[in-house]
């Protein structure tokens, strides 16, 4: 328990050895430690001197949360860094989806390694200004699992933090795991001190989703982390209507693939409707969905971003939706979306017009 690190052995909720709840708390009952955390001198953690001196050079933080999983939180997380990098700002992405590291897939680093320098832990760069780190990057197999209780999993996110190199970063968005866990309680611990501009919470219009991330809200409040805004992704399929496919179905479940006359016929008797863009709900959102929740939460709401196709085939790809013009019903959601927060936030960053 050198410098204060919780020991691998330590029970999932450990408050760790320097915690003046260390050996007392409910959590320690059972843990082999307990004895030591009790009686071990307390004093403040060495490790957040070196994390502040590492973030000593961010400017700002964004720590990117869901309710749920399968949102399209990591897809949110890729793509802002992919908007902000675009504007020529300095920027990191850290994973900590400890269990589940999708952003390598995301940004097209799949294999890549760590290096390490005499300065540290060397990020996985997209670009020379977009660098990424993730404990995808530390697996021998893709496929291997990762079964870590709590202790260890806030031990790697320490390690992330005051030992990855940086540089000078102008963002660092953090890819947080769903809900509301050992992660995101250690990361906002660490970070506290140097200042977290705050958290902008992904979710899909539907109840079931809204609900949890009203526990995501609460917990930013609880925890003095500013909630910069809410995104609904998902929110309806958009996409042009020469992209569908137009079938017969039979009684017996069987189709036939009709997309070829469908197309030919509008061609010649309707040319124009191969321009329209033809939308459908996925979700319910009668409910009023994440614009309503944040006027009845006083939260800021960001904007929505459709089910696109293309975007999905931009994320398993690892690329910008934003280099192409393919994601033509996503990419101009998501820039007016980056272009919100930079107005209402980072102001002072944007160019000055001449």
């Amino acid at each position: 328990m050198d410098n204060g690190e919780i020991p691998e052995n330590a029970n999932e909720h450990c408050p760790g050895p320097q915690s003046e709840s260390a050996g007392k708390s409910d959590d320690c009952q059972g843990c082999p430690n307990q004895e030591v955390c009790a009686t071990a001198p307390k004093g403040p953690d060495p490790d957040l001197v070196a994390i502040a001196e590492r973030m000593a050079t961010v400017k700002h933080k964004i720590l990117i949360l869901s309710g749920k999983g399968g949102v399209g939180k990591s897809t949110f997380s890729a793509q802002l860094s992919f908007a902000l990098a675009a504007k020529d700002f300095q920027v990191g992405l850290m994973d900590i989806d400890i269990c589940g590291p999708s952003i390598p897939k995301m940004l097209g680093l799949e294999g890549q390694d760590i290096h390490q320098s005499n300065l540290g832990w060397s990020p996985v760069y997209v670009e020379s200004n977009l660098g990424v780190m993730s404990i995808g990057f530390m697996l021998p197999n893709p496929d291997e699992a990762v079964i870590w209780r709590g202790p260890r999993k806030n031990g790697l996110i320490k390690q992330f933090l005051k030992d990855v190199y940086w540089g000078e970063l102008d963002f660092l968005v953090v890819d947080a795991p769903p809900g509301t866990s050992d992660e995101h309680i250690s990361i906002v611990q660490f970070l506290q001190a140097t200042g977290i501009d705050g958290a902008i919470i992904v979710t899909t219009p539907q109840q079931v989703s809204l609900i949890d991330v009203r526990k995501e809200v609460n917990f930013c409040k609880k925890v003095g982390v500013p909630v910069l805004g809410v995104v609904e992704n998902m929110s309806g399929l958009c996409q042009p209507l020469r992209d569908f496919r137009f079938l017969k179905m039979a009684e017996n479940g069987e189709h036939t693939d009709l997309t070829e006359k469908v197309i030919e016929y509008m061609r010649e008797k309707a040319p124009e409707m191969l321009d329209l863009i033809a939308a459908s709900e996925v979700f319910d959102s009668s409910g009023g969905g994440a614009a309503k929740m944040c006027t009845e939460m006083g939260v800021p709401f960001l904007g929505k971003v459709p089910l696109d196709p293309q975007l999905c085939k931009a994320a398993e790809e690892g690329k910008s939706c934003f280099a192409e013009q393919k994601c033509s019903t996503s990419a101009p959601a998501l820039k007016n979306i980056v272009e919100k927060l930079m107005t209402n936030y980072w102001r002072e960053e944007m160019p000055v017009e001449q």
